[in-house]
């Protein structure tokens, strides 16, 4: 079709879903009187509430800045529709308060404006769009052609979204549900756990609690689930101060995975950045899913361990282009995306087809709108921002002055919780580790590149890991930063689990029915001699010894520490590392894994290390260490060794070793405690030895000990049972081949 032609057919106006012209939307709605008062601009979203003159309904609040009018569509139980326009107008918001509209009222917006994708305009009032400040949703997304603002099945498949389809979206969309605004958090709820004192166990709501055998069937895969006193105990067991919550902002499926009979399992599509996702609701999605969410945030509260969000403010469901037009796109599409100079398409930073364009004002007034409202009324105490350079772009490239940036710096209630980075997007210039502002920690790569190469062998030299190991220095040590500021990791929800890590080096996603196309390449794994699950109980052995190894190093080392949920029992993917449409048993975690010994000892490992983490304070600094003589003798709080039990020189730094000592001084903590009373803690040999063989080791004498003591060999699967071992400073220790040992001083 020629540009002309092209031209011409949006002329005409509309086409119906078989490509000829239509007249007029499709669908019936009943044309009812709805009163609509004036109301107010602010605040946005449907808002409960009893006037002063005793009269009950709902103010109803939409910014969309370019439209030429806003319908209201208010739903009933049998799904029929009532439209009523609003026609207040202040500073670009639409509103109206609409008495008798009740808590439970299912409702959704028809937006009015040009069709001119030439020129990003997409209005399209046949379609139904979801508020953005939705508390709650109603229904699930499928993606019918219906959905779709232009004719999906155009001929012209070059051209398709630029013609416009009329078909009623209503009846194939899910609604927003008006709900009661209940704020009772208090403060004194909140654990309050320092970011040093920190451990994070990143988990899936459903994924966690689909299989747990403690929890009522009915409960599993659901909020209430995961507040189930069963649930809460392993946590408690486990030691782990706050649960990271893979994303549970309402998400939609994407059409490809639809069509392959999958879902989006992690919910990295979100498209109601106000309401938790009905899917994980045993109680009800006509509200009921918020006051079930709070009361999960009370249990683990009330447990000790603080509840953060994944948040994907970065892009939405609606995809690029040729996405759906579901709620953003629908009501503004060229103020909510940042499109290219061609402003037909988008800009995507993401990979996902779209960025949200956080330099508006009211896009940026969205997301801190929606970060306050999970703060201060449903009671999370911080947030994991998904590609979280996207948010930092500024017009193009990503600024740390940028305005979201700035906006969370000052903002009394968001500058107060805690703040996660994934600090890169796919864009240019977007891999930004170690340069996000005070305030923020941020997701470190290089400290789990550094840690898996040094453990299968192929780290090129020590100095990298030196610095992941003490709290990454030479990324954070800068603008009043922290080693806090180093969230410290081995595995994460995208990639290998921890067993997976060592028993697969290829990626094996063919359930993703993408050919195995998806997922990185860049596994940095072993599989320690044979790929995949084996029954060769040497390769068994030498896994779970990789295991405790992996597990020991990151929770010896300075900075935030975080763990996946299923990797301190052995949980595997079988061989996935892109599992993110796999909702069922590759995903969820088998809990039958701890009625295996062997497993058993990997959990009570786990826990022992965190316990000792909590337990010394030399093991989760508060400052960076300064590798220098504080006291007469020369003892340092840091100190580096060879396996000949003499100092790290310069030219040890950089060349191959398998073998490294680190040496924390607890008599040289920086700060004080709450009295005011200086830190003092025992001190700790660290033994990394990743050669296949065992090796000599010199204990370092004094200044630095006299004689040492075996806290932890991870050459034993049973730590429990390892009788207290003493040896002089001075001698020389035999370290097990592929092994960590943790020696406290103890003279």
């Amino acid at each position: 079709m020629s540009s002309a032609a092209e031209q011409e057919a949006v002329a005409e106006g509309r086409a119906a879903g078989d490509g000829r012209p239509a007249a007029a939307v499709n669908g019936a709605h009943r044309k009812v009187p709805v009163p609509v008062w004036p109301g107010a601009s602010m605040p946005l979203g449907a808002r409960f509430r009893v006037g002063p003159d005793g009269v009950a309904g709902t103010n109803f609040a939409l910014w969309a800045g370019g439209a030429e009018s806003v319908e209201l569509c208010l739903f009933d139980e049998e799904g029929r529709e009532t439209r009523a326009r609003l026609t207040e107008l202040t500073h670009e918001i639409w509103h109206g308060f609409v008495p008798g509209v009740m808590p439970g009222q299912r409702y959704g917006y028809r937006v009015r404006g040009r069709w001119d994708p030439w020129t990003g305009a997409r209005w399209n009032e046949a379609k139904l769009l979801l508020d953005p400040y939705a508390r709650a949703v109603d229904g699930d997304f499928g993606l019918p052609p219906e959905v779709y603002g232009h004719v999906r099945d155009w001929p012209q498949q070059q051209v398709a979204d630029t013609v416009r389809d009329d078909r009623d979206s209503a009846p194939y969309v899910p609604k927003g549900v008006v709900v009661h605004d209940d704020d009772d958090w208090a403060d004194d709820r909140r654990p309050k756990t320092p970011w040093a004192d920190s451990v994070i166990y990143e988990l899936h709501v459903k994924g966690f609690t689909e299989l747990h055998p403690g929890i009522p069937e009915e409960l599993r895969g659901t909020y209430a689930g995961l507040a189930h006193p069963a649930a809460i105990e392993h946590l408690v067991k486990l030691g782990v101060t706050a649960v990271e919550l893979l994303p549970v902002h309402q998400f939609a499926h994407e059409d490809h995975l639809l069509r392959r009979g999958l879902k989006n399992y992690w919910g990295y599509n979100s498209i109601g950045y106000f309401a938790p996702h009905a899917g994980y609701a045993a109680s009800g999605t006509t509200g009921q899913q918020v006051g079930e969410f709070k009361r999960m945030v009370g249990a683990l509260h009330a447990a000790g361990i603080e509840v953060i969000l994944d948040v994907v403010y970065n892009h939405t469901a609606e995809a690029g282009e040729l996405g759906p037009t579901l709620s953003l796109k629908g009501i503004d599409n060229r103020g909510y995306y940042r499109l290219q100079s061609d402003a037909r398409r988008y800009a995507d930073y993401t990979g996902c087809g779209n960025t949200l364009h956080v330099v508006q004002p009211h896009v940026l007034r969205l997301i801190t709108d929606s970060l306050r409202y999970w703060v201060t009324e449903m009671g999370v105490d911080g947030f994991r921002f998904d590609l979280a350079a996207a948010l930092a772009r500024s017009m193009h490239d990503v600024d740390m002055l940028s305005p979201f940036l700035a906006v969370i710096a000052q903002d009394p209630v968001l500058r107060r919780v805690k703040l996660i980075a994934e600090p890169w997007d796919v864009g240019s210039g977007g891999y930004q580790v170690g340069a996000f502002p005070p305030l923020w920690t941020e997701w470190n790569d290089r400290y789990r590149n550094a840690v898996r190469d040094f453990w299968r062998g192929a780290l090129p030299d020590v100095r990298d890991l030196g610095y992941r190991l003490s709290g990454s220095s030479d990324l954070y040590a800068w603008g009043g930063r922290r080693p806090y500021a180093s969230v410290n990791f081995v595995t994460a929800h995208d990639g290998f689990t921890l067993r997976d890590l060592v028993s697969y080096e290829r990626k094996h996603n063919e359930a993703n029915g993408e050919g195995n196309r998806d997922g990185t390449d860049d596994n940095r794994a072993w599989n320690c001699g044979t790929e995949g699950e084996t029954d060769d109980e040497r390769v068994q052995a030498l896994r779970r010894r990789q295991l405790r190894n992996l597990l020991t190093t990151l929770l010896l080392s300075t900075g935030v520490p975080m763990l996946v949920a299923g990797d301190e029992l052995g949980r595997t993917q079988r061989g996935s590392n892109n599992a993110y449409c796999q909702d069922n048993e590759i995903s969820w975690l088998d809990w039958g894994l701890l009625e295996d010994p062997g497993w058993k000892a990997l959990f009570d490992l786990t826990s022992r290390l965190i316990r000792l983490r909590h337990r010394h304070p030399v093991l989760r600094r508060r400052a960076f260490f300064s590798g220098r003589a504080h006291s007469a003798d020369g003892l340092r709080d840091l100190a580096w060794f060879t396996a000949r039990g003499t100092e790290m020189t310069e030219r040890d730094w950089y060349a191959p070793a398998a073998t490294l000592g680190m040496y924390l001084s607890g008599r040289d903590i920086p700060g004080r405690d709450e009295r005011g009373t200086p830190i003092l803690d025992d001190s700790f040999l660290a033994v990394l030895h990743a050669g296949d063989r065992p090796t000599s080791f010199v204990l370092p004498g004094p200044p630095w000990a006299e004689r040492y003591e075996v806290v932890v060999d991870t050459s034993r699967e049973e730590q429990a049972e390892a009788p207290a071992v003493t040896h002089r400073a001075g001698t020389a220790i035999t370290v097990p081949a592929r092994a960590v040992l943790l020696l406290r001083v103890a003279g």
